[in-house]
């Protein structure tokens, strides 16, 4: 028994084919050893090289090998005449090929008047299904049908056929020629009619060709007479100029357009020059010049709309919601210019199409990141080969109206080298007291940019030139806090995901406690875009039970179910210290992927006076140890400390996490609390976290990130936040539930700061220097030399 492929064998039919396999040539090289019989039957999958028996169907045909010729490549080309049908009753292996135990059935046919009237119908069929194709002689394969044995006549019109290996198998299956017959007679008349819309359709679509070909021959010859008589120009020249009057351009670009014209029409067709003349054309008229678009006002709409496409931004919502209510009054407002700052992943791009959506106007998107050469914005003057207008002009082109939503993504990446500085380029655009005369090198005449409402994004501000900064309206976006990271992945992203994996809501819950167990442990970031990773994750897993087990496959995702979906959590939270200790101050501090919490510690040891900082700190913070520690030794009679206490003593102060850089002056009141609790020997409150500048004097500064700031302390779990004075107008936008279970204290100067955060307030010296001899020894070997400093 040999396997097949992609073939049916009928009795009575000879078929060529090539054998390959090696199982397969053992088998036909015992076939031609015994007396040239071998069954072939033909396997399911013809990609299996190697089928089982259970892959095969149990239907084939008893087969004589004609001939046989090895190939080159060692392949057997065979010819095989078929017998008869077989059904396989038992299949075993040997010596690496199939052997098969099969039983054939003999068939007798009683002829009738109806059995004949569907043979003469099958055998019309036949006659005119060979007309129709045309892969068939239609002499030899009728001289083939016409015989008196019925099997013949059904087995020799079925291994005609073009019909599929799933067709002729179940041809080849039915047994009882009367049935194969009528079996036969239906799928001809299928196959009869399939050949009719082929040829019907092969018609049409030849005399569309040769429609084509005799439009295309008549316009060559009008276009050849037209040549001959100098009328090539004179009817495009027309059609330029009614676009030209109807475009809507400026007088000044009016006026370009009609002398460019004029020129084009002097030319001679087939120049270089006519090429260039008629592109710069086709750009003057593609950019809009007077189309807007029917701008939505109704803010309750656009509320709504904004509200559905984002949750939190108040501030950019409101900002939104004014500019429309200034549209509503005002009939012909300067377009606005806004610059979007913060962190990636929080909805600034985003946010700029639901504006677009909000307000009804076309959205359009040019990256800067990256961008170079000045020429990107401006374009190229049309005196190089190949020049087109700046991608301003371009990407106007695209919105094909007057005053789209215009956004410049990533206006902090752009850099400058010899071609210029695009920055620079960018003032003109982003200037609503220059950009309605906006000047690209390409089209070299005015163009109005005041009605384009201009969006820009960015990272960080400090990269981005001063003066283009003071062209835009800069909105930040400090990232979202945890508990609207929960709400945002419960309003869009779930949903969103399992839109994407094609699950339904019912196959998938994700617990609220799950959500911000993913948040905390395996994200850390401002956006949600790490978040939604993490939901794709999960539901990929899910698609895929639910494929093994069912549609009805339901789970809901709980804290516990994390690491098997997730694996092991990436980040682990600072937590609070179990117990307060000496020298261990609790700061906090902003990163572009929101608060961070940082433990300070600081250690005395015998030395020379020095103040050693480490931790990868930068200059700013370096010098915030140092206005520290030069508060403590001006401060020292209050402290309890001798004036000269440094003289014996080194202080090294640290903040872990070494490999990460820190800086920034906000750390200052921090390194202070430090460095007095270690030299006091007073334990700091360990849910006591602070923030603020030094000075010397000992007053404490503003700073920056209260939000993120207080919320990471709110997250480590501390009970109180000591913020500067000046910080109090930031209450606003920290979230009504954090600051009812989180005390914030704001402080003016060192002094109180130190009463709040240490155990005990700081005695006098006097009283100090009597309780120095009991203090606790920091080593052991040398006590001497520990108690010296204190006692000196």
């Amino acid at each position: 028994m040999m396997p097949i492929r992609d073939v049916v064998v009928f009795p009575y039919f000879m078929t060529p084919f090539v054998v390959g396999r090696e199982s397969s040539i053992r088998a036909l090289e015992e076939a031609l050893a015994g007396d040239k019989k071998i069954f072939l039957a033909t396997q399911h999958n013809a990609a299996v090289d190697d089928p089982k028996p259970n892959e095969i169907y149990r239907v084939g045909t008893i087969c004589n090998i004609v001939q046989s010729l090895k190939l080159p490549d060692d392949n057997i080309r065979v010819l095989v005449e078929g017998i008869e049908r077989a059904k396989v009753l038992k299949v075993s292996t040997e010596e690496g090929y199939f052997r098969a135990t099969v039983k054939t059935s003999s068939y007798h046919v009683v002829s009738t008047p109806s059995l004949e009237q569907l043979v003469q119908r099958v055998t019309s069929l036949f006659e005119q299904y060979v007309k129709l194709s045309q892969s068939l002689n239609y002499e030899t394969t009728i001289a083939a049908v016409r015989g008196e044995d019925i099997g013949k006549l059904t087995d020799t019109v079925a291994a005609n056929l073009s019909v599929s290996i799933e067709e002729k198998q179940e041809l080849l299956e039915i047994f009882e020629p009367v049935d194969r017959l009528t079996r036969l007679a239906d799928i001809l008349d299928v196959e009869i009619e399939k050949l009719n819309v082929d040829r019907t359709i092969q018609g049409r679509v030849k005399r569309q060709m040769e429609r084509a070909q005799r439009e295309y021959y008549l316009n060559e010859k009008i276009k050849a007479i037209q040549k001959e008589l100098g009328r090539t120009q004179e009817s495009e020249v027309e059609e330029l100029k009614k676009k030209i009057e109807a475009a809507g351009m400026t007088k000044d670009a009016q006026e370009k357009a009609m002398a460019e014209l004029k020129r084009l029409e002097q030319m001679p067709p087939m120049s270089a020059e006519s090429t260039v003349s008629r592109n710069y054309l086709d750009w003057l008229l593609a950019v809009p010049w007077k189309k807007r678009s029917r701008e939505i006002r109704d803010i309750d709409r656009a509320e709504k709309t904004l509200e559905e496409d984002h949750y939190g931004l108040e501030k950019i919502k409101e900002r939104i919601l004014e500019f429309l209510a200034v549209r509503q009054l005002v009939k012909n407002p300067k377009g606005s210019i806004l610059c979007f700052v913060g962190p990636p992943g929080v909805g600034k791009t985003s946010l700029g199409r639901s504006i677009a959506r909000a307000t009804g106007r076309k959205f359009v998107r040019l990256s800067l990141g990256g961008v170079r050469d000045e020429a990107e914005v401006r374009g190229h003057r049309r005196t190089y080969i190949g020049a087109l207008p700046g991608q301003i002009i371009q990407m106007m082109r695209k919105a094909g109206t007057i005053n789209p939503i215009f956004l410049l993504d990533e206006v902090d990446k752009m850099s400058m080298d010899f071609r210029g500085d695009p920055s620079a380029a960018l003032l003109e655009v982003l200037d609503p007291e220059q950009n309605f005369m906006f000047m690209d090198h390409y089209l070299d005449v005015e163009y109005d940019l005041s009605k384009v409402f201009f969006i820009t994004t960015a990272n960080v501000t400090h990269s981005i030139p001063q003066p283009l900064q003071d062209r835009m309206e800069i909105l930040r976006l400090s990232g979202y806090t945890e508990p609207e990271k929960v709400e945002i992945a419960k309003r869009f992203l779930i949903r969103k995901q399992r839109e994407a994996t094609g699950l339904k809501p019912e196959n998938l819950t994700i617990a609220d406690d799950a959500l911000a167990a993913i948040i905390r442990g395996h994200t850390r970031e401002a956006g949600v875009r790490n978040l939604e990773r993490e939901i794709a994750n999960i539901c990929r897993k899910v698609a895929r039970k639910v494929v093994k087990e069912g549609k009805g496959f339901a789970v809901t995702a709980r804290p516990e179910d994390l690491q098997e979906y997730l694996g092991v959590i990436k980040f682990r939270d600072a937590r609070a210290e179990e117990k307060n200790e000496v020298g261990l101050a609790t700061g906090l501090a902003w990163t572009e992927v929101g608060g961070q919490v940082l433990h300070i510690e600081a250690s005395v040891m015998p030395g020379k006076g020095k103040l050693l900082l480490t931790g990868k700190l930068g200059d700013v913070m370096q010098e915030s140890g140092q206005a520290a520690m030069s508060y403590v030794r001006s401060r020292a009679a209050r402290l309890g400390l001798d004036s000269d206490f440094y003289r014996h003593i080194d202080i090294h102060i640290h903040i872990p996490e070494g490999a990460i850089p820190k800086d920034g002056p906000s750390a200052g009141i921090t390194l202070a609390t430090a460095v007095v609790s270690i030299l006091t020997r007073i334990p700091v409150h360990r849910t006591v976290a602070m923030t603020g500048e030094i000075t010397l004097r000992g007053k404490i500064l503003p700073i920056g990130g209260v939000k993120e700031k207080v919320l990471a302390a709110h997250r480590m779990g501390c009970q109180s936040v000591l913020l500067p004075r000046d910080n109090e107008k930031d209450l606003s936008e920290i979230p009504a539930n954090v600051q009812q279970e989180i005390g914030l204290r704001f402080v003016d100067t060192m002094d109180e700061v130190l009463d709040l955060a240490l155990e005990r307030k700081v005695e006098p010296r006097e009283t100090i220097l009597a309780e120095a001899e009991t203090a606790p020894v920091l080593d052991p070997a040398r006590p001497e030399l520990d108690r010296e400093p204190m006692t000196h």
